[in-house]
C-alpha cells in the first residue's frame, strides 16, 4: 500500500506552502480532479468475439428450449 495518511498530510501541507494555497483548496481541488477523472471514464466495452457469417441463419433460433439445452450438455435431440 501506499505512503500512510499521515505522510499523504504532510506531502499535502507542504505542496499547499509552495504553492501558497490553504490545505483546504488543495484537498478540494484533488477531490474534483479524481471524481471528475471516474466521471468522464469511458465505459468498457466488451470485444467482439463472435465467430462465423453474422448473415448466416443461426440453427440454434429453431431449437426449442429442451433441444438447446440438450446441445449445451452434450444430450442428443429429442428431433
Amino acid at each position: 500500500m501506499g505512503p500512510s495518511i499521515h505522510a499523504l498530510l504532510e506531502r499535502a501541507k507542504r505542496s499547499a506552502r509552495r504553492v501558497a494555497r490553504s490545505l483546504r483548496a488543495i484537498v478540494e481541488e484533488g477531490l474534483r480532479r479524481v471524481l471528475s477523472e471516474r466521471s468522464a471514464g469511458t465505459a468498457y466495452e466488451l470485444p467482439d468475439a463472435s465467430v462465423g457469417d453474422p448473415a448466416a441463419v443461426d440453427p440454434l433460433e429453431a431449437l426449442s428450449w429442451q433441444d438447446l439445452r440438450g446441445e449445451i450438455y452434450g444430450q442428443p435431440s429429442s428431433r
